[in-house]
């Protein structure tokens, strides 16, 4: 069900769906997760890749009133960053949460996960100026135009999208701490959407993704043993 709903399945559909408690479904479906999970992404060519980053996180208005109350009103404030990466060749993306959109965070993820020399595109934002030492930069002033012949970021944009509908819509509300799973989860749907074999085949992946991988409730709840941020 995880790997075919463009949306992903909350706790509670899973619970009513097959009967087991709504605990053991918030723990199956971490689990789950994690065997989505295929560690860091090595893009290849030499592009184009689009670059962007993005705030994860709901809106006041939203909120209930209790923790409402609790949070500050100020623009992003309860939010957290992630930068995404698409390789247009291959139309797969690579995602990381991240502390913040400085240049040095930006461009050290850009530098570890795309290769030197490649096409990257951006928008405007300050925080990548500098990698036309190392790549061919191009980027688009979203002040001014969304779309400069090819060079825009239209398809990293189009699975921000995708990505906020299945956390607002499904999730309401995610923890900082497990937010890097729904990354997973959501790229691993993403990445596997043109499978030849269609549901079959991005079950039978997810399924091969458990093989030498454990997660303990601990963790998941906060336990000494809790794992880090993981890339996907």
């Amino acid at each position: 069900m995880i790997a075919s709903c463009k949306n992903g399945i909350s706790s509670l559909e899973l619970h009513r769906a097959i009967g087991v408690t709504q605990k053991t479904a918030w723990f199956m479906l971490r689990r789950i997760r994690f065997a989505m999970q295929r560690g860091t992404f090595e893009m290849g060519g030499s592009g184009p890749v689009e670059v962007d980053e993005t705030w994860i996180g709901g809106k006041a208005r939203n909120m209930h009133a209790h923790r409402r109350a609790k949070t500050v009103q100020a623009p992003n404030k309860g939010k957290e960053m992630v930068l995404g990466l698409l390789d247009r060749e291959t139309s797969r993306v690579s995602l990381k949460h991240v502390p913040d959109r400085s240049r040095a965070t930006l461009q050290a993820e850009v530098r570890r996960h795309v290769r030197a020399g490649a096409n990257v595109f951006s928008d405007e934002w300050a925080g990548y100026d500098g990698l036309e030492q190392d790549y061919m930069h191009m980027f688009v002033n979203h002040a001014e135009k969304y779309v400069e012949g090819q060079i825009h970021t239209n398809g990293i944009e189009n699975f921000w999208a995708l990505l906020k509908r299945s956390i607002t819509g499904t999730y309401v509300s995610v923890e900082p701490f497990h937010l890097h799973r729904y990354l997973d989860e959501q790229a691993f749907r993403y990445n596997e959407r043109k499978h030849v074999d269609g549901d079959a085949g991005r079950f039978e992946n997810a399924i091969a993704g458990i093989v030498g991988k454990r997660l303990m409730y601990d963790q998941l709840i906060g336990g000494e043993s809790a794992p880090t941020a993981v890339t996907v």
